[in-house]
């Protein structure tokens, strides 16, 4: 059924929504209005969400589907999954299953929400070691992009999460004014994806000499773009020390030798959790079982160009763009032709 509505977002806009959830909509649950997307659905299929805090984990697996919540900072989806979660096989879901919200289908948009993972990370890292209930794994991914995702916008929308927040894992993805919040890895994956004036936010993880790593990126070796993040906020939470995040550190998942991450950093303000070191090595596990480390080289593809505040030291542990190649990073060409709506 069609249903007009009036949003106000400084201004009243008319617009059509196929479904409305929450009190006296269409639909109790986002879940449920989810389920009645057609199945191959061939045009935008927008759920408006109202204020509210839903509890759900939710998957997305159908084209053109569109989640407007009412507001930003009141329409908040919200599940507390980590790795060690038990699946309905009884099963440990992993990083992959671990997801609040997974896009598997292309042509998704996402605005004014919050996607919230709820695993309570710092309680867990208080647990003794010896402490039966304490998680080992403590990935626990707010958004996930997969499978046949692509062309997949959002727009002032929150990531909360520590550990992985963001897997950014297929096709192309935008972020604009978007805030994202973690410690260790959390926008990570092998998708291509620009950040444009989002806050990137990082998270505390009292007593560890390294508090955290922004970007965990696996981008395929034939594949000239990673991660962009173009004129954003990288700033951090009360009690984060100065110089303890990293920018990033190049992930090969299962040890893969074609995964040669890209993460390129223009134009941002960088406050001063950032210090000279901006890169680390990483630990994988691979198919035989046996661990391994991936250490950053002065050739990884990882570069900056412009960035001011406190954090945008110049270092040879840091490398700088030149001149010449920066009409080549640009949001463009990371999404190669696509061109998303307003």
């Amino acid at each position: 059924m069609m249903i007009w509505l009036v949003l106000f977002c400084g201004s009243a806009l008319a617009e059509p929504y196929q479904a409305v959830v929450g009190p006296g909509g269409d639909y109790p649950s986002i879940g449920a209005a989810l389920a009645a997307v057609p199945k191959d659905n061939g045009k935008p299929f927008t759920i408006f969400i109202q204020d509210g805090v839903y509890q759900e984990k939710l998957s997305v697996d159908k084209p053109h589907v569109r989640l407007l919540g009412q507001s930003q900072g009141g329409t908040i989806i919200r599940f507390g999954d980590s790795a060690e979660a038990k699946g309905a096989d009884g099963k440990a879901v992993g990083t992959w299953g671990s997801y609040v919200l997974r896009v598997t289908a292309p042509d998704f948009s996402a605005q004014n929400l919050t996607i919230d993972n709820s695993f309570d990370f710092p309680a867990n890292a208080a647990k003794s070691d010896t402490d039966p209930t304490k998680v080992r794994h403590t990935q626990a991914v707010a958004l996930a992009t997969t499978g046949q995702s692509d062309r997949a916008l959002f727009r002032r929308v929150t990531l909360i999460g520590y550990q992985d927040t963001l897997l950014m894992d297929a096709g192309r993805q935008l972020f604009e004014d978007c805030t994202i919040k973690g410690n260790v890895d959390f926008i990570f994956g092998k998708g291509q994806g620009v950040f444009r004036r989002c806050d990137i936010v990082s998270r505390n993880r009292p007593g560890a000499k390294v508090t955290g790593y922004i970007t965990a990126p696996s981008t395929d070796i034939s594949q000239p773009y990673g991660m962009l993040f173009v004129d954003n906020r990288f700033i951090k939470e009360k009690g984060v020390p100065k110089g303890s995040v990293r920018l990033g550190r190049p992930w090969h998942p299962s040890g893969d030798p074609r995964a040669e991450g890209s993460a390129v950093f223009i134009n941002n303000f960088m406050d001063d959790h950032f210090g000279p070191q901006g890169y680390a090595d990483i630990g994988v596990t691979l198919p035989s079982g046996q661990p391994a480390r991936f250490q950053w080289q002065p050739w990884s593809r990882f570069f900056e160009y412009g960035n001011t505040g406190p954090g945008a030291i110049k270092d040879s542990n840091r490398p700088q763009l030149l001149p010449a190649a920066l009409p080549w990073y640009s949001a463009d060409a990371v999404l190669a032709g696509w061109q998303p709506g307003p």
